[in-house]
C-alpha cells in the first residue's frame, strides 16, 4: 500500500488524485499546496483530504510525490521533496530548460536517494524515442499547432495577430529550451521530447498558429541509427479545463500506477 501526495490541486491534479484514490494499491492521497489555499484545495477535491504547504509539515512522509502545480511548483517544491529521500513525478518538465533548475534537482536527488521521473504528458512514442537516444539520433523535430485561441496568452500575441488569422503562421522557429522558456504554459511537450532525446539545445522546435485546426496536434519526427518515425497526436482537453491536457492527466496516473503495480506496461 502505498502513500501519494499532489503537488497542485488544478484540473490535472484533481483528475489524478481521483483516479489514484480509487486504486486498492493506494492507502493515501495528500496535497501540497501554497500557504493560504488549504480550504480551496479541500473544495476541488474532498473535505478530509489532508493539505500541507511543504512536505516536512505532512503527517505522514509520502512513498512518492506527484507534481501537477506547474513550473512554480516544481521550483518550490521539489528539491525539497527529492532531498527528502521521496521519489517525484512531474509534468512540468519545461521548467528543467530554465537555468540551473536541472542540475540542483538531479545534486537534491542524489543526496536524498530519490529519484525524478518526467511523464510523457500530452505526448506518445517518447519511448520509441528514448530508445532511439540509445543507438545515436541524427536529428529530432516538434512541431506544435494549436487554433489560434490555443496561444492566448503566450508569446505568440507578441509575433501574431491571432484573431486575424486565415491560415496557419509559424509563431516559433528554434530550439525546444528557447520554446520552454518562451512558453512556459504550452511548450512542456518540446521540453519532454528534447529531453527524451537530443536534448535541449539539438532538438528543434516549431510552434503554429492554425485557424484550421480542430484541436492541439503535436507531431515529432525522429531520424537515428535505429531508422525513422513520426507520430502525430491530435489531444483532447479536459472536460473542466480546456488547456489542460486529458492525456497529461492520465499520464501521471499510468506512472504512479506503474510504481505500485505488479505487472508495469
Amino acid at each position: 500500500m502505498a502513500q501519494i501526495a499532489m503537488i497542485g490541486f488544478g484540473a490535472v491534479g484533481q483528475y489524478a488524485a481521483r483516479a489514484l484514490s480509487g486504486l486498492p494499491e493506494i492507502e493515501g492521497v495528500s496535497v501540497l499546496c501554497r500557504p493560504g489555499r488549504e480550504e480551496a484545495a479541500r473544495a476541488a477535491l474532498w473535505p478530509d483530504i489532508e493539505i500541507a504547504s511543504s512536505i516536512e509539515t505532512l503527517s505522514r512522509q509520502p512513498d512518492c510525490v506527484v507534481d501537477c502545480g506547474g513550473h512554480p511548483a516544481l521550483v518550490a517544491h521539489g528539491a525539497a521533496v527529492l532531498r527528502n529521500g521521496i521519489d517525484l513525478i512531474t509534468v512540468s518538465i519545461g521548467a528543467l530548460a530554465d537555468d540551473g533548475l536541472a542540475e540542483r534537482l538531479e545534486a537534491a536527488a542524489r543526496e536524498g536517494g530519490a529519484r525524478l521521473e518526467l511523464v510523457s504528458g500530452a505526448v506518445g512514442a517518447i519511448d520509441a524515442l528514448a530508445a532511439a537516444r540509445i543507438g545515436g539520433l541524427d536529428s529530432v523535430r516538434y512541431t506544435g499547432r494549436k487554433p489560434p485561441a490555443g496561444w492566448a496568452g503566450s508569446a505568440a500575441e507578441d509575433r501574431l495577430d491571432l484573431a486575424s488569422l486565415t491560415e496557419a503562421a509559424v509563431h516559433f522557429d528554434g530550439t525546444a529550451r528557447e520554446a520552454a522558456r518562451l512558453y512556459p504554459k504550452n511548450a512542456n511537450v518540446a521540453a519532454t521530447v528534447a529531453l527524451a532525446g537530443l536534448g535541449l539545445d539539438a532538438t528543434k522546435a516549431v510552434l503554429i498558429a492554425d485557424p484550421n485546426a480542430s484541436g492541439n496536434i503535436h507531431e515529432v519526427e525522429a531520424v537515428g541509427a535505429f531508422g525513422r518515425f513520426t507520430f502525430q497526436i491530435e489531444g483532447k482537453p479536459l472536460p473542466d479545463n480546456p488547456k489542460s491536457s486529458a492525456l497529461t492527466a492520465m499520464s501521471v496516473v499510468r506512472a504512479v500506477r506503474n510504481r505500485v503495480s505488479a505487472i508495469a506496461v
